[in-house]
């Protein structure tokens, strides 16, 4: 059965076991169009992790006994050592920063000439070190590590490496004294004193006594 019936700008047909139909219009006649239909938003593909960084392969170690006298190691050209190994029951003297002494004194403590440039300050205080050795019954083959401390020099506007690698080498790895000990060279902004270039630390260890 069908029931059809018109209202104001509707017409709606009954078709029967309560179902009915209505049609809008803006005249008799005019049907309403279907919403249009909104499209779904496109699936984002999630992020892609990135891979997981590798582990470093593990260095493979070989357990050795201690050495029996003090061993360097590196590279035979190089004039420093690469490392040492100390005997287990060295005894070690270790200095303390020492600094160049006034090799002119008639210059002001504000002249660079008072103290010399990076190669004369460090020569002067390779050569206090050796003093301060000698005193302990030991001499410059006895010495292990270095660490030098280094000024940009004024008249250079850098830091002198030529200069102290210079002083270094009347020291260590000559015929007088073959050793060649390990070493580091720190690059500073400034001394405790002003137009020092230079300040070192000496370990030396006492030698192994022979049987």
């Amino acid at each position: 059965m069908i029931d059809r019936r018109h209202g104001q700008g509707i017409s709606m047909w009954r078709l029967g076991a309560g179902l009915a139909l209505a049609v809008t219009g803006a005249a008799q006649g005019a049907y309403a169009q279907a919403p249009p239909t909104v499209a779904a938003p496109a699936a984002t593909a999630p992020a892609t992790a990135p891979p997981a960084a590798q582990a470093p392969a593990p260095v493979t170690v070989t357990r050795k006994a201690p050495p029996a006298a003090v061993t360097f190691y590196g590279s035979p050209t190089s004039p420093i050592s690469g490392g040492v190994a100390i005997p287990p029951g060295a005894a070690w003297v270790w200095t303390s920063g020492t600094g160049p002494s006034v090799v002119n004194k008639e210059a002001p403590a504000t002249d660079i000439a008072r103290w010399g440039d990076t190669k004369t300050q460090a020569r002067g205080i390779l050569k206090s070190i050796e003093t301060q050795l000698a005193a302990q019954g030991l001499t410059m083959a006895d010495v292990v590590y270095l660490r030098c401390y280094l000024v940009a020099d004024p008249a250079k506007g850098a830091l002198d490496v030529d200069g102290w690698n210079a002083a270094y080498r009347e020291f260590f790895g000559t015929a007088a004294n073959p050793t060649k000990p390990a070493r580091s060279t720190v690059g500073v902004a400034a001394l405790v004193v002003p137009l020092w270039l230079v300040e070192i630390e000496a370990v030396a260890v006492y030698p192994t006594a022979k049987p």
